[in-house]
């Protein structure tokens, strides 16, 4: 054996250099798995409070799970829609009752949708009773939480963070 083998002081300094290496393995298995999430993520700052803290994807958007009518879904938060909508198949298997039909305007232009009201839409420990919605007869992905559900709360965005907490007035 060598000099260098039997040298207690280099086989500390190899220990060293293994945990260095395992924490630096372990520090960048959790930086990408932050990522991959996309840092979807709902937190409730206070299990006492009612407000809800986004945070935005990698795309400048906010997603968040909840429910509507008690069933999960994914909301994409749309402070430019005026209702909750949500395509067709989502609304038919949710069992919701269409209503009268009108023309809508989206972001790909008009378009034909139904109006209906949700029983209850909730995020995080936010809710709502008796939602306006529109059921859109195009297919797009998700279910976007729009200003019948959103102008109830108090909204705050800053540094690609989504604030929403109930209004000092809140009627549920």
């Amino acid at each position: 054996m060598s000099e260098f083998q039997n040298n207690p002081e280099s086989r500390v300094g190899r220990r060293m250099i293994w945990l260095a290496a395992i924490g630096l393995l372990g520090g960048l298995y959790a930086l990408f798995s932050s990522l991959e999430d996309g840092g979807n993520s709902i937190r409730t700052l206070d299990t006492t409070s009612t407000t809800v803290v986004l945070e935005q994807d990698r795309s400048g958007h906010y997603e968040v799970p909840g429910l509507i009518n008690g069933r999960p879904v994914v909301f994409l938060v749309d402070t430019g829609a005026t209702d909750v909508a949500l395509p067709e198949s989502v609304a038919r298997s949710l069992g919701l009752k269409f209503g009268p039909r009108v023309q809508v305007m989206t972001a790909a232009g008009p378009a034909l949708a139904w109006m209906t009201r949700l029983d209850e839409v909730s995020i995080g420990g936010i809710r709502r009773l008796n939602v306006r919605a529109t059921i859109t007869s195009g297919e797009f992905n998700g279910v976007l939480l729009g200003m019948s559900f959103l102008k109830h709360f108090n909204l705050q965005q800053r540094d690609g963070t989504l604030v929403i907490s109930e209004a000092l007035s809140h009627n549920k």
